[in-house]
C-alpha cells in the first residue's frame, strides 16, 4: 500500500533506489531475534530507509474485537484511543519484549504487529551493537476512521511515527 507514495516522494530519484519488500508472517520473538541480526547492518546504513505499514486498532463486530481494555466510563472512541495510546507509548519505547506483552495482555487487532515487532528486535540489535547510537520512534499523527459510541459502531485506528538514529 506504501508503493504509490514512495514513488511519488522518490520521483526525482527513481533510478537511483531500490524497494527490497519484506513480507513477515507470524514470527515468533527468537526468529525476530534471528531476523534482526540479518537486518540491523541494513539499518545501520544511512541511506537504507525502512517502511513498515500498519493499520492500529480495528474495533467492532465485524473485525471480532470490541474489547475496551476495561474502560466503561469513557465513549468506545476514547477507550479504543487509550488502548492504541499505550500501544504507541510502548512502541516508542523500542522495547520489543513490552510490546509483545502490550499484545498478549490487550489482544488489540493491529494487523502490522509482526513487523513492528522485527523493526523492533532490529532497533534493539542495532542499540547494542552501537552503544553510541540515539535510536528514537515519535508518533507523529493519529486518527480512527470513526467515533465509536455504540457496540454496534465500527473503526480502524491509523497512526503514523517515525524512528530515527543518531
Amino acid at each position: 500500500m506504501q508503493y504509490p507514495y514512495i514513488a511519488k516522494v522518490m520521483q526525482e530519484y527513481k533510478d537511483n533506489f531500490k524497494i527490497v519488500s519484506i513480507i513477515v508472517g507470524d514470527v515468533s520473538m527468537e526468529h525476530a531475534k534471528q531476523y534482526a541480526k540479518v537486518l540491523e547492518p541494513l539499518l545501520a546504513d544511512p541511506y537504507t530507509v525502512f517502511v513498515v505499514s500498519s493499520d492500529f486498532c480495528h474495533w467492532g463486530s465485524r473485525f471480532s474485537y470490541c474489547s475496551v481494555n476495561g474502560e466503561t466510563d469513557i465513549p468506545i472512541w476514547q477507550a479504543i484511543t487509550k488502548l492504541d495510546r499505550i500501544g504507541m507509548d510502548t512502541i516508542e519505547s523500542l522495547d520489543s519484549a513490552a510490546f509483545q506483552s502490550y499484545l498478549s495482555k490487550t489482544s488489540n487487532t493491529i494487523c502490522g504487529r509482526r513487523p513492528i515487532l522485527l523493526l523492533l528486535a532490529t532497533v534493539e540489535e542495532h542499540s547494542a551493537r552501537n552503544p553510541n547510537k540515539d535510536s528514537r520512534f515519535s508518533f507523529l499523527h493519529y486518527s480512527q476512521s470513526s467515533k465509536c459510541v455504540r457496540p454496534n459502531d465500527s473503526s480502524v485506528s491509523y497512526a503514523s511515527g517515525v524512528l530515527t538514529i543518531r
